[in-house]
């Protein structure tokens, strides 16, 4: 399949703001009165990666992913549009976020995303909000996730 460079449907970057005093720094990165309507994460977690380490890609047949790149380190950053019914299907974006540029990323379910530490030394953490919980309820439920990172010949590359 031949990519195409362009915005995708249903994503959303927002530009944080870090307020930075003599104590540190604080970032909002998210609001529920700025989500898209009817976007509620029902849980959270933070990752480390390595330098140099790649996530994904992958995809989820029904959660929404919310991303938060505040540092430490800085990703690079690719999403591809995997919904065959979505106005933008083909469309590919890369961008870089973290500590030099703090973003907090809204991926739908059946948009593939994946990001790799471009850091030199830092591990770099993500938060992530998900609007479903890991396994469902009391972990009793299938994983929503199909990983293309498992396939030898994945049209999903994060190395270009």
């Amino acid at each position: 399949m031949e990519w195409t460079k362009g915005q995708i449907e249903g994503v959303v970057i927002k530009k944080l703001v870090k307020h930075v005093d003599e104590r540190g720094f604080l970032v909002e990165t998210f609001r529920i009165d700025e989500l898209p309507e009817g976007l509620q994460p029902l849980m959270s977690y933070v990752s480390y990666t390595e330098p140099g380490i790649t996530r994904g890609p992958h995809e989820h047949k029904a959660q929404t992913d919310i991303f938060s790149f505040i540092g430490p380190g800085n990703f690079m950053v690719k999403l591809w549009d995997n919904r065959r019914d979505s106005k933008t299907y083909g469309n590919c974006m890369k961008f870089f976020a973290g500590e030099d540029n703090p973003l907090t990323v809204i991926v739908p379910p059946g948009v593939v995303h994946g990001y790799k530490n471009v850091s030199k030394t830092t591990r770099g953490m993500v938060l992530n909000y998900p609007d479903k919980l890991f396994m469902g309820w009391n972990r009793s439920e299938e994983v929503d996730e199909i990983r293309h990172e498992d396939e030898n010949d994945t049209i999903f590359n994060l190395h270009d």
